[in-house]
């Protein structure tokens, strides 16, 4: 019976823990269930569509509030994450309400939109070096139109906070030492990443 425990008790800390620095957070049953989900649904696609990774994806939790670590580099291969840090969600997405988020695909909202990304192509904007974003559902696919990327910004701290962090235009906003973190993996990547944000 004690080596059932120590099984289960080692495959749900790969859900729970990352390599690059000594931190362990702590996701709950229900987070590592619906992230669970979105994982296999990404394994799915990158399956059948051979210009998506099967090896790296990334995942944003929007249900975890946005002071903590909800952007997960997760490893497609051995079922564990790899690297979390904070991401900003967009302002037009605040009800007024703490922790409930609303969300639109329509131009000029600053909301976030859900659903699944590809990462496309880098280039130099107003926050430097960022990524371009191809919406790849119903949901989010003005994305281009709306000039969501994936970029830095020095407001994003870089430390899991008790308070609510900086906001977007809608875009997924990390913290600059996180992002050098993640344009190394794109960029290493023989095929595009794919990021599914969710809610």
């Amino acid at each position: 019976m004690r080596i059932i425990f120590m099984v289960l008790f080692v495959c749900l800390s790969s859900f729970t823990t990352y390599n690059v620095t000594d931190k362990k957070e702590t996701l709950t049953e229900f987070d590592i269930m619906r992230l669970t989900d979105h994982v296999n649904e990404i394994k799915s696609m990158a399956g059948t569509d051979r210009k998506y990774s099967n090896k790296i994806a990334f995942f944003v939790d929007m249900k975890i509030k946005s002071g903590k670590n909800r952007f997960f580099v997760y490893d497609l291969q051995n079922d564990k994450i790899i690297d979390q840090g904070l991401v900003a969600h967009g302002s037009g997405s605040e009800t007024g309400v703490q922790g409930d988020l609303k969300f639109s695909n329509v131009a000029n909202s600053n909301c976030t939109s859900l659903g699944r990304y590809s990462i496309e192509k880098s280039y130099y904007g107003i926050f430097g070096k960022a990524f371009r974003l191809t919406g790849l559902d119903e949901t989010n696919c003005n994305a281009a139109k709306r000039a969501i990327v994936l970029h830095q910004y020095s407001a994003v701290p870089y430390e899991e906070q008790d308070h609510y962090i900086a906001r977007s235009h809608g875009c997924p906003m990390v913290n600059e030492i996180f992002f050098k973190r993640l344009e190394k993996i794109i960029e290493s990547s023989d095929s595009k990443i794919m990021l599914y944000v969710y809610y």
